[in-house]
């Protein structure tokens, strides 16, 4: 290229921009959206030298609000499991653009040059903004004031709201992470001020439902290991009696509710993968403050099933008294396998007894603890759903993880957006109740034996892909967000346009729009590996809703 050169772009959110290859995805220029959305675009730039300083400014008309973010890179040595399904970008280790930075007050980025880099573009289509086309301007300025290039997009809003998102969504919240990366005392006032501004960004995405740690969480942490300490509760023990303070689990609670979680998870009262032994449970007796309980604790031993008891008593009283009772779900625990059948049953039994009919939920993916009716609402992976689905299981929830790279869909640095975001219509179309990730921030390696920075580490010491255990990366005053997270919101988007379009012309009818261009039905396994034809479904659903509209 010229040496002189700036070249732009302009792309849709599904595309990712490496800096070692060339861009072939189709340019994107216009969409539509309904009031109460957000819809993001990119515009790729290069330059054929090194320019800094390069200014953005995106304007927007009344009605909408733009914000720009520089997409940045971040290593992957383990982006893929080698017996990979072929459904991916690349494998290779390397630099893989997923950060989204604000840009700095003078709205600057960079450009090594002869590499491709980009900015991503957030539209926030307000109640106020009228239907029609509206153009969104992104120019590039020199340091020196002079014009070099940029893009127009228009969307085209649709006199139509966005309905409340009704599918149950948690990313489990890691509360170590937060006081590990930012080194402040775990519950101090600092640490609450962290923990509000990723909870605000995590419901502002969709994510309506908290993990809360009663005790610091049974998950991945190895046998004989420990986390951080992380208790909401406070236990005091005196003689054969305990009492227990929770004026930090009430504090959680209120902020939850306050910054836009609706429902709360109360972490799981037993070890992950069998059930075997208790979490780690901080005491104070005699004066000090001492581990009670833990993976010396046999789990179904008559003194934890006691000191269970007498704690699951005073919470429930405490659900009632905060008026909380339809929107809390308790864990057993996490992951149990075939084998574990028997003492997951009797853990479960522990707890049912003394919470009752509080609804329990946990992610298992054998239908046999469902069958025998030791869960009543299963959470199965998204690649081992179809006996639950064949037995008519309601509500339905599902799960992928790090196991979940073959056929299905997953936000993986090395899969293809699309693949994240068809998430949306499979969710609509087996009626999900609720969807459950394991990593909001779990910023430290494999089983917690050490904390990474995930912005050198991203695969837990190849641990897991990259992009499994994480969605926010820390910046210096509250969460960067990931496009991968951007991209999920737009599939909940889509779920509930969906749902939108249902209201009008039925089930079957939205049904048979999403699949009549295809060789089989939709399912978590078969789907369209193309981006521009969901984006284009989507945009047909938008104009069937405003067509609903106009024959009223």
């Amino acid at each position: 290229m010229n040496d002189s050169a700036f070249e732009t772009r302009a792309l849709s959110s599904l595309s990712k921009v490496f800096t070692d290859s060339e861009l072939n995805d189709p340019p994107c220029r216009r969409t539509s959206a309904l009031r109460r959305e957000i819809v993001s675009f990119q515009t790729a730039y290069r330059t054929g030298e090194r320019l800094r300083d390069v200014r953005v400014e995106a304007k927007a008309p009344e009605g909408l609000s733009v914000s720009v973010y520089a997409v940045g890179l971040v290593p992957s040595e383990f982006p893929i499991y080698p017996d990979h399904d072929g459904h991916i970008l690349r494998s290779t280790p390397g630099l893989y653009p997923d950060p989204l930075y604000p840009l700095d007050p003078e709205n600057r980025v960079h450009s090594p040059g002869n590499q491709w880099r980009s900015v991503w573009l957030e539209v926030q289509v307000t109640e106020r903004a009228e239907p029609g086309i509206h153009a969104i301007e992104v120019v590039f300025y020199s340091q020196h004031g002079e014009e070099l290039g940029g893009e127009r997009f228009e969307v085209d809003v649709i006199p139509a709201s966005l309905p409340k998102q009704r599918l149950i969504r948690t990313e489990w919240f890691h509360c170590d992470g937060l006081a590990q990366f930012y080194g402040v005392e775990v519950f101090s006032e600092e640490h609450w001020r962290l923990i509000e501004r990723y909870v605000e960004t995590a419901a502002e995405h969709g994510i309506n439902m908290l993990l809360t740690p009663l005790f610091t969480p049974p998950l991945d942490t190895a046998v004989g290991g420990e986390r951080l300490t992380v208790q909401l509760v406070d236990v005091e023990k005196s003689g054969d009696g305990y009492a227990f303070g929770f004026d930090k689990l009430e504090r959680w609670i209120k902020m939850g509710q306050r910054l836009g979680i609706e429902y709360f998870e109360f972490s799981h009262l037993f070890t992950q993968w069998g059930a075997a032994h208790a979490p780690k449970i901080m005491v104070r007796e005699d004066g000090e403050t001492r581990r009670l309980f833990g993976w010396d604790t046999d789990a179904l031993g008559a003194e934890y099933r006691e000191f269970l008891a007498r704690f699951l008593k005073e919470l429930v009283q405490l659900i009632r008294g905060l008026g909380i009772e339809d929107r809390i779900f308790f864990h057993v625990s996490d992951e149990p396998h075939l084998e574990h059948l028997e003492t997951y049953r009797k853990a479960a039994e522990i707890v049912d007894v003394a919470v009752g009919d509080y609804p329990r939920i946990d992610a298992l993916s054998d239908y046999a603890f469902y069958k025998e009716g030791l869960v009543p609402n299963p959470i199965p992976a998204t690649d081992k759903l179809q006996p639950f689905l064949e037995s008519g299981v309601a509500p339905l929830w599902t799960y992928y993880c790090c196991s979940q790279y073959k056929q299905v869909a997953n936000r993986f640095f090395s899969f293809p957006s699309e693949r994240n975001r068809i998430l949306g219509l499979q969710l609509y179309k087996y009626r999900i109740k609720g969807f459950l990730h394991w990593g909001f921030n779990f910023w430290n390696s494999q089983y917690s034996k050490r904390p990474v920075n995930p912005y050198l580490t991203t695969d837990a010491d190849i641990g897991y892909p990259s992009g499994d255990a994480f969605l926010v990366y820390p910046g210096e005053d509250g969460p960067v967000c990931s496009l991968r997270m951007k991209v999920f919101r737009e599939a909940l988007q889509d779920l509930r346009a969906l749902e939108l379009l249902e209201q009008t012309i039925g089930r079957d009818e939205v049904l048979n729009m999403i699949e009549v261009s295809l060789e089989a039905p939709l399912s978590f396994e078969r789907y369209p590996r193309d981006a521009g034809w969901l984006l284009d479904l989507r945009n047909a659903v938008n104009e069937q809703i405003r067509a609903s509209m106009m024959e009223r």
